[in-house]
């Protein structure tokens, strides 16, 4: 089971300026990934994938030395979100649904960054964050599990850190022992005189929230430093 934590973080300016640029730095790399994306698929009916974006990064880290100053990770991370965007895109496909295309990002929308493995270290009422310092962290309540992720947020001009983790989950035994009797009227009926109905009521509400989920629906391949998407332009 994954529980998430979220804490707030106290950067100073300087480390307040990192994490801007860093979200600048990604937001300019998601739209370019998508660009791509789009480019490829429209001229020479290639779909590109996230294995096939992320091993251009090293490349464009040469090519642009601004992505030196993030943690190659982050910047693989990125390739993921784009990844996971275009997976949920092609499943709203196959259901049926109106599909959505995945959308460039405006600064208001991209608005965290994800260490998904290293790079990051709790350490006391710090937070240590590679290419960033350490962060002072309010730490206010107690992390349990194993952290998987961590995830830099801005929210209103505050910024928190999101610790993604794995937890057991817990047993709801009680050590009581019941029986129980299989029925027409009802599904089950316990010897404690606890019953359950059919799944009739679970059927109707699968068919209320895909109608809900329609509702809300309607509401040559350049190389990622060459994309149109000038980082100087970019809003």
């Amino acid at each position: 089971m994954i529980r998430t934590y979220k804490f707030r973080l106290k950067p100073t300016k300087e480390q307040i300026e990192k994490m801007e640029w860093t979200l600048y730095m990604c937001r300019w790399l998601y739209n370019s990934m998508l660009e791509q994306r789009k480019f490829a698929y429209k001229r020479r009916r290639i779909a590109l994938n996230y294995h096939k974006q992320a091993v251009e990064l090293p490349a464009l880290k040469k090519e642009i030395p601004e992505f030196k100053e993030i943690l190659s990770q982050v910047l693989q991370d990125v390739a993921k979100r784009l990844d996971k965007a275009f997976q949920a895109f092609f499943r709203r496909i196959e259901r049926g649904e109106k599909p959505g295309y995945p959308r460039f990002q405006g600064k208001n929308r991209y608005d965290s960054f994800t260490y998904p493995q290293a790079g990051y270290k709790l350490d006391g009422k710090y937070l240590k964050l590679s290419k960033i310092g350490d962060v002072r962290i309010k730490l206010h309540r107690r992390i349990e599990g194993k952290i998987k992720t961590c995830s830099i947020k801005r929210k209103n001009g505050k910024y928190y850190a999101c610790f993604s983790c794995e937890v057991k989950a817990k047993s709801t035994s009680t050590g009581k022992q019941v029986g129980v009797d299989l029925g027409i009227k009802h599904l089950a009926v316990t010897s404690d005189g606890e019953y359950f109905d059919h799944p009739k009521y679970l059927r109707q509400s699968e068919r209320k929230l895909k109608w809900l989920q329609r509702m809300v629906s309607r509401r040559g391949l350049p190389s990622l430093e060459k994309s149109s998407c000038d980082i100087g332009q970019m809003p």
